[in-house]
């Protein structure tokens, strides 16, 4: 079960996805967390987010719209409080995602992270607008991302995984771009843009008006786009998308991903990782398979 991620040695390839898990501290009531791949915690800033106005979740058909927007106490909290509670679960690795609204602000939190002996990577979210470009995200501008990418390798001490937006009229342009700017990993898909209305009340479901969709909805879109990342790219793929079963997890792991990120399904099913993790070791049992790898549809 286990498998190479970047460099980095995982128990086996289930994570997971940022914003859907904290840094696990509730969670670990519920199961253990030396169990997981990787422990993937909320995005982190540089200095507080106090996030969106409420409401900012939604549930919908299949899924929920969430408009968070980041909220997080800054690094230094999160490296005093979060990074320590994760200390005393050695087994499982750890991923920091990292949020930013310009260049410098990631680049400030890479830095901070850098001898952080308990982060074994880096997530970079580039779904944030970018305030020095006008609001455009930087992951919907294929130079902005190999840009960033770029700059962050150039400070970063951890392997470096991009998370890509699926808001993009290709997702191998990014994917390709990314890998231009040296990413060592990329995860994909974060949510997709969409809009709820409360037709009672006669008014937006999300005070934010637009929000991100996660769940089970999204998981065909998500396959398709790991399946054509993981062969435009030579770097591992991390897939993630609407996973809420040991079956959905085989296929991005059919498509082409080293590993896997579950999010939505955490809120409903807190046991849904191990339940997972559990049911590819079935699988591939079922197959005679030696490695994760071999899931991998051979075309």
């Amino acid at each position: 079960m286990k498998v190479n991620l970047a460099g980095v040695e995982l128990n086996n390839p289930v994570m997971t996805a940022s914003g859907t898990f904290g840094s696990g501290m509730e969670f670990a009531e519920l199961l253990d967390l030396n169990r997981l791949g990787a422990v993937v915690t909320k995005g982190v800033a540089s200095v507080p987010w106090p996030g969106n106005p409420t409401p900012r979740i939604a549930e919908t058909a299949g899924g929920m719209l969430n408009a968070i927007g980041l909220q997080n106490p800054g690094i230094e909290t999160f490296v005093e409080r979060d990074l320590r509670f994760l200390e005393a679960y050695p087994e499982t690795r750890v991923i920091v995602n990292v949020c930013g609204k310009t260049t410098e602000e990631y680049l400030d939190v890479v830095e901070r992270l850098a001898d952080e002996k308990r982060v074994d990577l880096l997530e970079i979210n580039i779904s944030c607008p970018n305030v020095k470009e006008g609001g455009i995200a930087f992951g919907q501008d294929p130079r902005a991302v190999e840009a960033i990418t770029r700059a962050v390798k150039e400070r970063a001490r951890q392997p470096v995984i991009m998370k890509l937006s699926p808001n993009v009229t290709d997702i191998t342009v990014m994917a390709r771009a990314a890998e231009a700017g040296g990413a060592d990993a990329i995860s994909l898909i974060n949510t997709l843009t969409g809009m709820k209305f409360d037709i009672n009340r006669r008014t937006f479901a999300l005070a934010n008006r637009t929000g991100g969709l996660s769940g089970p909805a999204i998981h065909p879109i998500a396959v398709r786009m790991v399946y054509q990342a993981a062969h435009a790219v030579s770097i591992p793929v991390i897939g993630m998308g609407g996973i809420a079963s040991a079956e959905d997890a085989i296929e991005f792991l059919m498509a082409g991903a080293t590993a896997v990120s579950v999010g939505t399904a955490n809120f409903h099913n807190p046991a849904v990782t191990l339940e997972i993790i559990e049911g590819i070791r079935d699988y591939m049992e079922r197959f005679g398979f030696d490695e994760v790898a071999q899931i991998r549809l051979e075309e």
